[in-house]
């Protein structure tokens, strides 16, 4: 959809993972209003052309009305329409390519397969067959065509899935490591790490020295004045008076006058603040005109108030530390710097096989604890992508994990034990499903990739404009 959106002459890469389905001729079906000469080709595939008949014929199979479709022209109905066929034409390409066929027989015995046409003895009946077509508006060479379509679709995806049976030795080895039980020791590393209160403000000062252009925020110097019915037109409640005073002053700043010049005549208080930036999320005044600062003068409303503000100056300057609620929030930035830096620490131990068992005896004390995770599922301690870590890890391995709080802790895998399985319970059945599926989907995304470098396909911008005038 990107490059439906892109339009031009890009390669339209994943749409065969597009599931298209195509649903009964209904609503009577559209004229055909246009030709089929080439300057009417609505997108090109390599050297195939898809032209405006194509196009309406596969809007008239999908059976969305007109009405439908122009009520939703401004949300892309005929890119996704047109994405669709595209899709539906790339499969056929491929099915050509590979000389994939479906004969006669095959096609009958779906039909007759069909419960939908059966009586209630199960038996084929032609006349419930018949009711069906005519129902949906179909003829039964055209149904058919559709049946074969999407027997040749599914053969192809047969096809190109056939890699995806993975032997079942494989399977039985990764269920078993999947659901073995696994003994670990931990610790929370809280307690290693500098308190938040002990950086001193010389390591806050080098901290900000370090990472200043990172650190830089940006500053603003403004007036502003409340403005409101009282203090415009005398009044308590809001009126047309004082709204046409409003709309006086906005008129003003469109044509350049000055915040005092604007303000002359009216007996409003001027406030003046310098050297302003949010210091915490909470909304004042000060902080709505710093978030509307593009606007140099301008009028913003807050609450029952409208504040007329002018942005005398902006720059940029490394925070304040007299400032409280900025110091707390850089102490809070070096602590967290400072967590990050021991883990970091601790990793590289890790890494370089530095960590050993007296080691994170003598980390943890007596905060060490022990658990037995269940199976690589089991995230009720920590992460479940902490989880699939520890399970890809040999025994007496350490590392950092996270809990679902972000809570980190220092892990050594003490020992492992395997569970007995029956291939016919029904958690197994459902992994070999899952595992299927997963490397079936694997081969399609490498083929969706191949498709993405053997085919180019070229949209027709103005045939597609063409398209929509026609539904509006």
């Amino acid at each position: 959809m990107n490059a439906l959106k892109n339009f031009g002459g890009k390669k339209l890469g994943g749409l065969i993972l597009i599931i298209v389905i195509i649903i009964a001729f209904g609503f009577g079906g559209f004229g055909g209003g246009f030709s089929t000469n080439n300057q009417n080709n609505i997108a090109k595939i390599n050297k195939t052309n898809l032209t405006t008949q194509d196009f309406m014929d596969y809007v008239n199979q999908s059976g969305l009305s007109q009405e439908v479709i122009r009520n939703n022209l401004d949300n892309n109905v005929i890119e996704e329409l047109l994405s669709g066929l595209i899709s539906t034409t790339l499969i056929n390409l491929e099915v050509k390519d590979f000389n994939l066929s479906s004969n006669e027989r095959t096609i009958l015995k779906t039909i007759k397969e069909n419960k939908n046409f059966h009586d209630e003895n199960g038996i084929f009946q032609r006349v419930k067959y018949e009711k069906f077509l005519l129902s949906n508006n179909q003829s039964a060479p055209m149904f058919e065509l559709k049946l074969k379509n999407r027997e040749l679709q599914k053969h192809l995806f047969d096809f190109i899935g056939a890699g995806a049976i993975t032997p079942d030795f494989l399977i039985e080895k990764k269920f078993a490591e999947n659901n073995k039980t696994l003994n670990v020791e931990f610790f929370n590393m809280e307690k290693l790490y500098k308190l938040k209160e002990d950086y001193s403000n010389q390591e806050i000062e080098a901290f900000i020295e370090e990472n200043k252009e990172q650190l830089k925020r940006e500053y603003i110097d403004f007036k502003y004045a409340i403005l409101n019915p009282k203090n415009l037109v005398g009044v308590d409640e809001f009126n047309q008076e004082f709204f046409d005073e409003i709309d006086k002053i906005e008129n003003l700043i469109s044509q350049g006058s000055t915040f005092e010049s604007i303000l002359d005549s009216k007996d409003v208080k001027i406030i003046k603040v310098d050297g302003y930036a949010p210091s915490s999320e909470s909304l004042t005044n000060d902080s709505l005109i710093y978030q509307n600062k593009s606007s140099k003068l301008d009028m913003v409303e807050s609450g029952d108030n409208f504040l007329f503000y002018n942005i005398i100056n902006s720059y940029e300057k490394i925070p304040d530390l007299n400032d409280n609620n900025i110091k707390n929030q850089l102490a809070d930035i070096v602590y967290q710097n400072g967590k990050f830096a021991y883990n970091q620490k601790i990793f590289e131990e890790i890494q370089k096989k530095e960590m050993s068992n007296s080691r994170f005896i003598n980390l943890g004390g007596e905060d060490v604890q022990n658990i037995e995770l269940n199976s690589i599922s089991d995230n009720e301690k920590f992460d479940i992508n902490s989880i699939k870590v520890l399970y890809s890890l040999p025994i007496n391995s350490f590392t950092l994990v996270n809990d679902a709080n972000d809570k980190i802790y220092l892990v050594k895998i003490v020992s492992s034990k395997y569970k007995s399985f029956n291939k016919s319970d029904d958690e197994y059945i459902q992994f070999v499903k899952n595992e299927s599926a997963e490397n079936r989907k694997s081969i399609l995304q490498s083929y969706d990739q191949l498709l993405n470098e053997k085919y180019e396909v070229k949209l027709n911008q103005k045939t597609i404009d063409r398209v929509k005038n026609y539904f509006k």
